[in-house]
């Protein structure tokens, strides 16, 4: 092969090389305007942010941040601002009924330490097994300084040297009543409170509220159902679920017993829309029109809830906003470990649906 022949090889080479990166940049340019189409930004907006560059709102941020990753777009981490944390997860929540609610969590706690350049690791954990020494150990193996135990509320002696090391510590879906450390959660009490209402509002006098947990959390909707009872003169009766294996099957059973005695119940505030669930097919079991005959209002509006026919009117948790505001709280804790304790409660609102309608009252 003589000389200009390979002078020619390398130039086409080279201009292969040319028109493949053209290609790329344009394939680049193009899905970076998919992102700012989906988000409703500019192109330049949606390059900022990409390239990790300061003056984007963190709203505007994190939504084109969640529309990358929707479309599968290559994200640049930042670079760390913030010391790491790591996330324990109550692993009877993520591998049961509830791993959509838990979910929804995780998302927002990726989301927004994405955002604020927080290394973040996630770890499953049994309640039980989370001893200050299993503790310790994966806080080392991930170099984090900060802890967020979701679902899970610590034993008196992983408090102890929780307090004794001054590990910063978020209770995400959790609360501390001795206000030893900072937590995040639905408002349980007003959350319970008023879906109560709801049912007393459509006439409703004699209600039943399925619940079962030894958590504060769930505690605080039974206060919350109670409240709003005696607030109307009303009766209320509780069943306590034993939590033994499907809580909806559970729900299902004591259902058909509790209307089995004939006290009069006209309808049921359920702890979650699983038990609701179980609530309603025990209802339709026995004959009873849903609502005219029984009424049910669930919480946390899960897509079990939506699924059910009819309709479960339920309580709208909020669950990607609890995690990415448990994210803001980690990183003030990480940068003022001396502030007060401080509990954060979000609002739920109330979800229409076909096991609630009006009615006149007695």
């Amino acid at each position: 092969m003589n000389f200009a022949r390979i002078c020619l090889l390398l130039a086409n080479l080279h201009e292969l090389r040319n028109l493949c990166a053209m290609k790329d940049i344009s394939s680049k340019r193009l899905r970076q305007a998919d992102i700012a189409t989906r988000a409703g930004v500019s192109v330049s907006t949606v390059s900022r942010v990409l390239a990790n560059e300061p003056g984007i709102s963190d709203d505007v941020r994190r939504q084109i941040l969640q529309v990358a990753s929707e479309i599968g777009y290559p994200i640049k981490a930042p670079p760390a601002t913030s010391p790491a944390a790591l996330a324990l997860i109550a692993s009877h929540g993520v591998t049961g009924g509830l791993s959509v609610f838990y979910e929804g969590i995780v998302e927002g706690l990726r989301s927004e330490a994405a955002t604020l350049g927080m290394p973040f690791d996630i770890r499953l954990a049994r309640e039980a097994k989370a001893t200050p020494e299993a503790v310790r150990e994966q806080l080392e193996a991930v170099e984090a300084e900060g802890l967020f135990l979701v679902g899970i509320d610590p034993a008196d002696a992983l408090c102890k040297w929780l307090e004794e090391s001054r590990t910063p510590v978020i209770l995400v879906n959790g609360a501390d009543p001795q206000m030893r450390f900072d937590g995040i959660s639905p408002s349980n009490f007003h959350g319970a409170y008023a879906a109560t209402r709801r049912l007393l509002e459509a006439g409703h006098r004699r209600i039943l509220h399925l619940t079962g947990s030894h958590r504060h959390t769930i505690r605080e909707r039974v206060r919350g159902f109670e409240a709003a009872v005696a607030s109307a003169g009303g009766e209320g009766r509780i069943i306590r679920l034993p939590f033994e294996g499907n809580s909806s099957v559970e729900a299902h059973a004591a259902t058909l017993a509790a209307l089995a005695e004939d006290g009069g119940f006209t309808a049921a505030f359920c702890m979650n829309d699983f038990i609701a669930v179980g609530v309603l097919e025990a209802v339709t079991e026995l004959g009873r029109r849903v609502p005219e005959d029984f009424a049910i209002v669930g919480f946390d509006d899960l897509p079990c809830a939506e699924m059910a026919n009819p309709r479960l009117a339920t309580m709208r948790v909020d669950r990607v906003a609890l995690g990415r505001d448990a994210i803001g709280m980690m990183h003030f804790r990480l940068h003022h470990r001396d502030a007060p304790a401080r509990h954060v409660s979000h609002a739920v609102f109330p979800v229409a649906g076909g096991s609630l309608e009006a009615r006149r009252h007695p």
